[in-house]
């Protein structure tokens, strides 16, 4: 036993390459300092050094006391990124989904002169609530399979397949379910301030919702999921380019989709009234046959369940904020709203669903929900913690929130450059709208570090909670900010070609 009491010389006690320390080593006085190494990476984990924690978190060993300093290799973590790698790998799929956005803002400034949009207002209540789908669903479909992808749920084939057909079923039974609902929202907030109520634009609301909604859907569903396989062969974040991308093409196929299909219901009316209630029936016939096939799947059928308030409630905010839309762009002095409101709207909800989708991955890493950082519900947080701290998220808040006002000057210059619109850019309407777009950003991110955690530490999944109630307040805010804007403009004398036209 005597040799167990000599000293040892450094390299015996860390260990030779080709001889790994014997159990004896850790009982000499000398095995303190692999303690102390042992001590300090769990320290790390409560927030010392939270990068190193991210690598030890993603291990997929389940490390307990052993001492062992013989570990397998451990997983590179998709968090351990510097501020320049997070923008290089948002700022692409960002101009993309605002380019999205501005081709969903010229559509919206197009078809506001259709007869369907002049005669049956109440379509304008179910822009934002339909374009809130890419929110409620594609973005929550984006963010689940992302974490997914990210902690290997989605390695096998067979793990794969079962993502794919439980999720996409489930999306479209709650978009389905949610077009039925957007429509009887648009009904009442129409019918209520106008005193006026008509079946046959009722009957034309809820067909154009439910199409649009499942249509929209199905076809953003299938692009989202080869995104994020796609991204994880090529070796990049899911999360930095899945919503965004979902943002870019969301906006412009939905309201293309519901301009369409309502402007073809609307002409049925005259001569052939039932293919509006015909078409409805049918959409909501299929609905048993998709939750047959979500509730068949472990990893959708709790989210059938328990996922629907997120949705609904997101549903509804994003129709009061259409009811602001409606009421703004009816006056001719502000229909120069109609083009800038996607946009906004946009932007905001992309920016601030890739930074609640990095947190919940974040947090996924320690376990399951309730478990880990973030325990407890933290009650409100401070603004330095989530911008101006050092750990990897308020990092990422730092880069997304210095993306707005480039990216707003570059979606700006092309509608401008494109002659979209009714409004040109002055100075001070670009000061007044970049206001009401960085205040936005800011409020929506504040919200998404505190909302996390609360969700986390309620023990709810942020990927089906968080981000349809935070798209949902962004189509709120921003809308009312930008309605706000020009009602200001309008009254300091910016009006007739600059605003309104």
């Amino acid at each position: 036993m005597t040799s167990t009491l000599e000293p040892k010389d450094p390299p015996q006690a860390n260990g030779d390459c080709g001889q790994p320390a014997g159990p004896e080593h850790f009982l000499r006085p000398e095995g303190t300092a692999v303690d102390l190494v042992v001590l300090e990476s769990r320290a790390n984990a409560k927030g010392v050094r939270e990068e190193d924690a991210l690598l030890e978190n993603g291990s997929q060993s389940n490390e307990s006391d052993d001492t062992s300093t013989e570990r397998g290799p451990e997983p590179p973590s998709p968090l351990k990124e510097t501020s320049f790698s997070i923008g290089l790998q948002v700022l692409f799929p960002f101009l993309l989904a605002g380019f999205g956005t501005v081709a969903a803002g010229m559509v919206l400034d197009i078809v506001q002169h259709w007869d369907v949009f002049k005669q049956v207002t109440e379509v304008f209540i179910l822009v934002p609530a339909l374009l809130g789908l890419k929110g409620n669903l594609e973005m929550t479909l984006a963010s689940r399979l992302s974490t997914a992808a990210n902690i290997g749920q989605m390695d096998s084939h067979k793990e794969l397949w079962k993502m794919i057909t439980g999720n996409m079923a489930l999306i479209q039974v709650q978009a389905t379910v949610v077009g039925f609902l957007a429509s009887i929202a648009a009904v009442v907030f129409g019918w209520i301030p106008d005193g006026h109520f008509s079946m046959d634009h009722a009957v034309l609301l809820c067909a154009s919702s439910v199409a649009t909604a499942f249509i929209a859907s199905l076809v953003l569903g299938m692009i989202m999921i080869g995104v994020i396989i796609g991204s994880k062969k090529m070796g990049i974040n899911p999360d930095n380019v899945a919503t965004p991308i979902a943002a870019s093409l969301g906006d412009l196929i939905t309201l293309a989709l519901l301009s369409g299909i309502s402007w073809g219901l609307y002409k049925e009316l005259e001569s052939r009234a039932y293919v509006n209630p015909l078409v409805c029936a049918f959409f909501l016939s299929l609905l048993p046959i998709w939750i047959i096939i979500a509730r068949r799947n472990s990893a959708t059928r709790e989210v059938l369940y328990s996922g629907w308030e997120p949705v609904i409630i997101a549903m509804a905010i994003s129709s009061v904020g259409g009811l602001i839309l409606d009421r703004t762009v009816s006056d001719p002095n502000f229909a120069g709203m109609a083009v800038f409101t996607p946009v906004i709207n946009g932007v905001g909800g992309n920016l601030v669903a890739v930074q609640a989708s990095r947190i919940s991955t974040y947090l996924h890493m320690s376990g399951e929900p309730g478990e880990g950082p973030g325990t407890a519900p933290r009650k409100c947080p401070s603004p330095c913690s989530t911008f101006c701290s050092s750990d990897v998220n308020s990092r990422s808040a730092r880069v997304l929130f210095l993306l707005v006002v480039p990216g707003h000057l570059v979606f700006l210059y092309t509608i401008h450059s494109m002659q979209g619109g009714h409004t040109t850019l002055t100075l001070i309407f670009v000061v007044f709208y970049m206001t009401a777009a960085l205040l936005q950003v800011l409020i929506l991110l504040y919200i998404a570090d505190w909302m996390v955690h609360w969700m986390w530490g309620r023990h709810l999944d942020p990927d089906n909670f968080s981000i349809p109630y935070l798209t949902a307040l962004g189509d709120l805010i921003g809308t009312g900010l930008l309605a706000l804007s020009f009602h200001v403009l309008w009254l300091i004398g910016d009006r007739d070609s600059d605003v309104g036209d």
